[in-house]
């Protein structure tokens, strides 16, 4: 409440700057709270000097919103910025998970994420440090004009859904200078997505940099004008991914992925077009989610399985405008070869190894 008490005495205030302080040296046990706008300030500031702790039992959300711990909502010209942390304390969740405990009596499928920025326009989260989040670490939904940077993202790679951060509807975004470190995706990218730009972003443990998954509803898919460049991925399941389900419909397209290095990762490069909870079961349908105009360039390192680069697309909705240029994979292990695997792909190559693979 004393947090509570400071935000809408800032939010309030018409003139200058305000802030609010979570000051050093302090750690702040912090129940699950919103911090809404408009505000009357042009901008207003959050700093996290000290450390804020959620509850460590799910039982204090008993009654609220299970998805959410931290959110703003709502706010335009917010910054969020210092160097202190924000710890989710996960492990409880993790322990009572339907993911890794699914004959678990009354396991958990969802689980708060740490930090949510809502309809939030014009603002920026840097230099902050989030660990063991429940689930995703930072969503930003519905904002325009989001700038990330300088955070660090850390839980372990066997913590169950916690995302670094996940974007959906949202554009004019940028995320650069990050590590990430999680159980699932480093960034995620969702539907309704457009003009957003990752640069010099460290990867791992991780499930990679994610477009997707997009069209599990059947819903038509909007994301473009995607630009990664300047990563490193460290032994994390997947490098650079696009993965769609074959009920959607929409496209993904004007999407590119420079200047990337792989250290010992399983799917370097990977478009999955025919994703589905049970690889490999799902029944092939006329419909899909239509992926084009995707470059990859500059990207070098070592695959820890024998497909370096797989093209999985859709006989109905093929992929088109594929262009891989100056790519070399290896094996990470010494004495291994790997291949590359496309299907129902088109595009062109140039100086690319393994062999290449798209149809011209």
């Amino acid at each position: 409440m004393a947090l509570l008490k400071a935000w809408n005495a800032a939010c309030s205030s018409p003139v200058g700057t305000p802030k609010v302080i979570v000051p050093r040296n302090y750690a702040f046990l912090v129940n699950p709270v919103l911090f809404h706008g408009p505000c009357k300030a042009r901008n207003i500031d959050f700093v996290v000097s000290g450390i804020i702790l959620a509850p460590n039992s799910p039982k204090v959300w008993n009654g609220c919103d299970a998805s959410q711990w931290l959110a703003f909502r709502g706010i335009t010209g917010l910054n969020v910025y210092g160097a202190g942390t924000i710890d989710g304390r996960g492990k409880d969740w993790w322990d009572q998970s339907c993911r890794h405990h699914p004959d678990l009596k009354g396991c958990i499928k969802l689980a708060p994420t740490a930090l949510k920025f809502l309809s939030c326009n014009k603002s920026r989260v840097r230099d902050v440090h989030f660990i063991n989040s429940p689930q995703t670490h930072v969503l930003i939904m519905r904002c325009n004009g989001l700038h990330v940077s300088n955070v660090t993202i850390q839980s372990p790679g066997y913590s169950p859904n916690t995302d670094g951060i996940h974007i959906q509807s949202s554009h004019h975004l940028t995320i650069d200078d990050a590590k990430i470190g999680s159980g699932d995706d480093c960034v995620s990218i969702g539907d309704y997505t457009s003009d957003l730009q990752i640069t010099n972003v460290e990867c791992g443990p991780g499930h990679g940099i994610s477009i997707g998954s997009l069209g599990k509803g059947g819903n038509f898919v909007r994301v473009e004008n995607i630009q990664v460049s300047n990563a490193f991925f460290k032994g994390t399941t997947n490098g650079a991914r696009i993965k769609t389900w074959q009920v959607g419909k929409g496209y993904v397209r004007k999407v590119s992925f420079q200047n990337l290095k792989f250290d010992s990762v399983k799917n370097p490069l990977i478009i999955d077009q025919n994703y589905c909870n049970v690889r490999g079961q799902c029944k092939e349908l006329e419909t899909g989610v239509q992926v084009s105009d995707v470059v990859y360039k500059g990207l070098l390192g070592t695959s820890s399985t024998a497909v370096a680069i797989n093209v999985n697309c859709s006989p109905a909705m093929p992929c088109t405008g594929i262009s891989m240029e100056s790519i070399t994979l290896t094996a990470a292990d010494a004495g291994k070869r790997v291949v590359a695997s496309c299907g129902n792909a088109r595009g062109i190559e140039t100086a690319v190894l393994p062999r290449p693979c798209l149809r011209s």
